[in-house]
């Protein structure tokens, strides 16, 4: 079975066993994800939802918003039930307890992969005030949330011993060839038609810098989560996100972002533009 159906396969596997209460909201159980993800027994599977409820706690979020404790019912012989201890999942708490798992499995990598993207198409399919800005406004709000991230991602390089300006450069250009088949930073530039003294980030559209903030966020917390030391495995760790992020797009059927047009306006054209605007109605 080729790659792409194995994906294709477990994708379908983890929406199969995702479920809805009276209110219409989803969530997972714990004891069905367990068997999904390939735990032999229950009990094997608790640590690591202990894990990903620590992580919770470490995000900010309420745990118990996450993690519910239920308890459900199981056949025994001849037809009777007995009450068994689980948990109902959120989707975000499914993406935590994949993101403790074996990478190396299919299902574990697929995983990842799966609720990571849906948990964030969720977040922005629930933020309307996101929804509601225009494509400019869009832009300089995930500009701004990259810049932050790429900060954290700086300081996980670092600590994982990507130590000087040159070693940074050659560990964000593999992210970049990962992201953009093979392309690397300059190599988008003059793709794009820029100037070698334009920044690329800041000639990206609102989609193009979503995926890049993905790619972002996702080499920060695999850095740390995998306790990744070394420059060549920093860069390695970066090249193989880009690529999961770039394998997701085309798996959705999205562009890839190298074809993306370059809008017709910088972000610094859209700052100046803001910044006079606020000016005028301070002014009035």
């Amino acid at each position: 079975m080729t790659d792409k159906k194995i994906s294709n396969q477990h994708q379908a596997t983890f929406d199969g066993i995702r479920q809805a209460d009276e209110s219409g909201n989803e969530y997972w159980s714990a004891r069905e994800l367990a068997k999904v993800l390939e735990y032999s027994e229950y009990r094997h599977f608790l640590p690591v939802i202990e894990r990903a409820r620590l992580a919770c706690q470490t995000s900010g979020q309420k745990v118990a918003d996450h993690f519910e404790d239920v308890l459900g019912m199981v056949e025994i012989g001849s037809g009777a039930l007995r009450p068994v201890e689980d948990v109902r999942l959120s989707r975000y708490a499914c993406y935590l307890i994949v993101q403790n798992g074996d990478p190396s499995k299919p299902v574990i990598a697929n995983g990842q992969t799966y609720f990571a993207i849906q948990t964030r198409r969720q977040e922005l399919a629930d933020d309307k005030t996101f929804a509601q800005l225009s494509e400019d406004e869009k832009r300089l709000a995930i500009r701004n949330e990259l810049a932050m991230h790429n900060k954290h991602l700086a300081a996980a390089a670092k600590d994982a011993g990507v130590d000087t300006p040159l070693d940074y450069a050659i560990f964000q250009d593999h992210g970049y060839k990962g992201l953009y088949g093979g392309l690397g930073a300059k190599d988008i530039q003059a793709h794009k038609g820029l100037k070698k003294s334009q920044k690329i980030l800041d000639h990206m559209g609102s989609t193009e810098l979503a995926a890049n903030l993905f790619r972002a966020t996702q080499t920060e917390e695999k850095l740390r989560r995998e306790q990744v030391r070394g420059k060549l495995q920093a860069n390695q760790t970066h090249l193989e996100v880009g690529r999961k992020v770039r394998q997701t797009i085309r798996e959705l059927g999205g562009t890839m972002p190298e074809n993306l047009p370059a809008p017709d306006k910088s972000i610094q054209q859209l700052e100046s533009a803001k910044k006079k605007q606020l000016k005028k109605k301070t002014d009035q």
